[in-house]
């Protein structure tokens, strides 16, 4: 999805004359996130129907002329109520962008953003989470008839459990350790939620073997688990980690991820529309969305477009530099007196390179405007012509959880392995990096619970993984061993994939 240039003469004119009251009602009520009355939540489910075939789309869109649900494809129901009344200004009711249709774009406005900052911070204070459940009489009685509980103490090891490495699978293993400790997707697979409906698909469906795992992880066995069923699924579905080579966590991961958001019927992005998610576990537990902000040089005007992820790689090499007769120079090649990296500015000058050192530093260097150059330029459309520009990262929706991969295998002329510390916190906050219009005063903090860390070379190495059990209590998992481990041995090692939990959900 891509936005026009700021100062859209059609929602220019909109705005003299009817102002943003019909666009704050409709976001305060349909799109808020911080919006979680019963009364809000009722609206939402009653009135986000197409007008016209009663159905409920993920690329539906309200009419910011009149009242009008409609779905947004081609020569689709939207399409013809614009041809029949002439409004031509429509609202995404998953992220709140506008569209205009006589310029066939999104556009960009920063009053809509400063209206979305207005609306979130009233909505901040005084909101309860908690929602009451209540059994049902089905319920009740299956209690009745399984008088056993499993209470979890202090000092509990159930989730507890090591897993036999079956020919370095031990990539397989320290992912596996880190799902079964993520909260939300615990829940999901110990409540039964997917469910196969014939013996033969359970025998191919990774999330039913998934769910046999978390079974037996939170069964009370402290035995090794031998994950062979899921290591036979995953080398059926995804040909390309068959084998018993070592492989990477990182890239386990997110085949484990698509594979079981496939299994769950998760639907993909469309060109058309790549910021809709699907309502699988997957996407809701990992899927956020990025803003990217390029903005013109010459009239300052910003295209943007928003790009789906379910993990966040943070470079850790010093950038290379390019010289004035543009050959690219590496920056680990160029060192000053006392041996760190240097760069040449356009006039000559020498300038220190910047290496990260800590989590925030990578997140600041992902988050930070830059040039794209003389050799990159983008058409702008307001100038009309090929201007050079800024692109900027941004994170628009912040998931359930963030796992952070920090780049260590460079895979170029000179491979190697980056072993620098990166420090990393306990708690972390995301507000500095999010998006303008998301800055809604909620809470954007997270809890550390899973570290995976790779000890050896590029080509020869060892994975392990620490997992929090409780509040704050750390384990190290070691394929079938697991150790009790301090904070400080967490805080200090490596880190490869850093898994963060978000500390306060918000239920729309």
């Amino acid at each position: 999805m891509s936005e026009i240039a700021k100062g859209c003469s059609h929602f220019q004119e909109f705005k003299k004359t009817s102002g943003l009251y019909s666009y704050g009602v409709i976001y305060k009520y349909l799109i808020n996130p911080m919006s979680i009355s019963p009364e809000a939540r009722k609206l939402k489910a009653d009135s986000c129907v197409c007008h016209v075939c009663r159905c409920s789309p993920m690329c539906l869109h309200a009419c910011l002329h009149c009242v009008y649900f409609g779905c947004f494809e081609p020569e689709s129901h939207f399409v013809s109520h614009v041809r029949n009344t002439g409004h031509v200004l429509a609202v995404d009711l998953i992220y709140g962008c506008v569209y205009c249709f006589k310029c066939r774009d999104y556009l960009y406005d920063s009053s809509l953003d400063t209206a979305c900052k207005e609306i979130n911070q009233n909505h901040s204070t005084g909101s309860s989470l908690s929602i009451g459940w209540e059994p049902s009489l089905e319920e009740m009685e299956l209690l009745r008839q399984n008088p056993k509980r499993r209470k979890v103490e202090q000092g509990s090891t159930i989730g507890l459990r090591g897993l036999y490495n079956l020919g370095n699978t031990c990539f397989m293993n320290c992912i596996l350790q880190a799902l079964s400790h993520t909260p939300v997707l615990r829940d999901f697979f110990l409540s039964d939620a997917h469910r196969c409906f014939s013996e033969s698909m359970q025998l191919q469906c990774v999330v039913c073997e998934m769910g046999n795992l978390f079974q037996q992880f939170y069964c009370g066995v402290v035995t090794p688990h031998v994950p062979y069923r899921f290591l036979h699924l995953v080398w059926t579905h995804a040909r390309y980690l068959a084998g018993y080579e070592q492989q990477d966590a990182h890239e386990f991961f997110i085949a484990a991820l698509d594979v079981i958001h496939h299994h769950t019927g998760g639907q993909t992005p469309t060109a058309a529309h790549p910021g809709h998610s699907c309502s699988c576990i997957v996407d809701k537990v990992f899927a956020g969305r990025l803003q990217s902000d390029v903005t013109c040089q010459v009239c300052k005007s910003v295209s943007t477009t928003l790009d789906p992820f379910r993990d966040i790689s943070l470079d850790l090499a010093p950038h290379n530099v390019i010289n004035r007769n543009s050959t690219p120079v590496d920056i680990n090649d160029i060192q000053t007196d006392n041996g760190s990296p240097t760069s040449s500015t356009n006039s000559g000058e020498t300038m220190l390179a910047s290496v990260p050192a800590t989590l925030t530093e990578c997140l600041e260097r992902f988050t930070r405007p830059e040039p794209l150059g003389s050799e990159s330029k983008i058409k702008c459309n307001k100038c009309c012509s090929y201007q050079e520009s800024t692109k900027r990262l941004t994170v628009r929706k912040l998931p359930i959880v963030i796992c952070f991969h920090l780049k260590r295998f460079e895979h170029s002329l000179r491979s190697r392995k980056i072993s620098n510390i990166i420090k990393f916190p306990l708690d972390l906050n995301m507000t500095p990096f999010i998006s303008k219009s998301c800055t809604n005063g909620g809470d954007n903090r997270y809890s550390l619970f899973s570290v995976v860390n790779h000890s050896g070379s590029l080509h020869n190495g060892h994975y392990t993984c620490f997992i929090r059990q409780q509040q704050d209590q750390w384990f190290k998992v070691d394929d079938a061993w697991i150790t009790k481990a301090l904070t400080e041995e967490v805080l200090s090692s490596e880190g490869y994939l850093l898994f963060y939990h978000k500390k306060t959900l918000e239920y729309i």
